[in-house]
């Protein structure tokens, strides 16, 4: 599928050509001139054919379609998440129950999930965050 010169090509593939289009400027194998008309023809390019032109005269691969970018994965970290509720659920249980001391839920909080500043600054000098 890769091979096919018609078919059609998206934002992904558009932007990676101007990337490399940028990477021949900053060589200076472009002229500015070259650079904003061949930026004109990529930006609207519909299909791979319509990239080839741009790209014949350059050294290297004419840009192919990529893989989309892999989605951000969800953060095993919980520790944030739980301090920045502390709070919300601190002021809630004072309402419901009438009494302050759910306030101290929060430094506790803070330490149980964080430690102390001397673990922080152990784990910073051995290479952990």
């Amino acid at each position: 599928m890769a091979d096919v010169p018609d078919i059609r090509i998206g934002t992904t593939e558009r932007e990676q050509a101007l990337s490399l289009l940028s990477e021949h400027f900053a060589a200076g194998r472009l002229t500015v001139a070259e650079f904003d008309e061949r930026s004109g023809i990529v930006t609207a390019a519909t299909t791979r054919s319509e990239l080839a032109p741009v790209f014949k005269d350059l050294p290297g691969p004419i840009p192919a379609a990529t893989a989309p970018t892999p989605v951000r994965k969800f953060d095993p970290d919980w520790s944030g998440r739980i301090m920045a509720v502390i709070p919300i659920l601190a002021v809630i249980l004072f309402f419901v129950t009438g009494t302050w001391l759910w306030f101290l839920a929060i430094p506790l909080a803070g330490a149980l999930l964080f430690g102390t500043d001397r673990e922080r600054k152990k784990n910073r000098h051995d290479g952990r965050n």
